[in-house]
């Protein structure tokens, strides 16, 4: 399935869905409304302790994806509105953004949990 991630920064929630989702076997990628400068350290920390390779992650703009590329575009949370763009699904999850490794990890577990009901 070919899945893009939505959301505010593009350096938490999204990046972590989009490296997990590869790792399960995805297309991924994911994107920002305004994008951060860098990945949150602390997801690439919790992407690393899975196996996930992080060496591509980087914040991106959504203006840089086309919705129709994709099966499915799914909203991370923060009611993020994307005008040119379609939303599939809105998982309303908290961003962790400032908070700690616990909760980030808390947060890729939730997501790995979404992503398999999704196969």
């Amino acid at each position: 399935m070919r899945l893009l991630f939505v959301c505010v920064g593009n350096s938490c929630r999204s990046q972590m869905a989009e490296g997990i989702a590869r790792h399960l076997g995805h297309e991924a990628e994911s994107a920002g409304t305004h994008p951060a400068i860098q990945v949150s350290t602390h997801a690439l920390t919790v992407l690393a302790s899975k196996g996930i390779d992080t060496g591509t992650l980087k914040p991106k703009s959504v203006d840089l994806f086309n919705a129709e590329d994709f099966d499915m575009v799914i909203s991370m949370g923060c009611g993020v509105s994307c005008p040119a763009m379609k939303i599939d699904q809105d998982w309303e999850l908290e961003d962790p953004v400032g908070q700690s490794l616990l909760v980030f990890e808390e947060t890729a577990i939730e997501i790995e949990k979404r992503l398999n009901l999704l196969e």
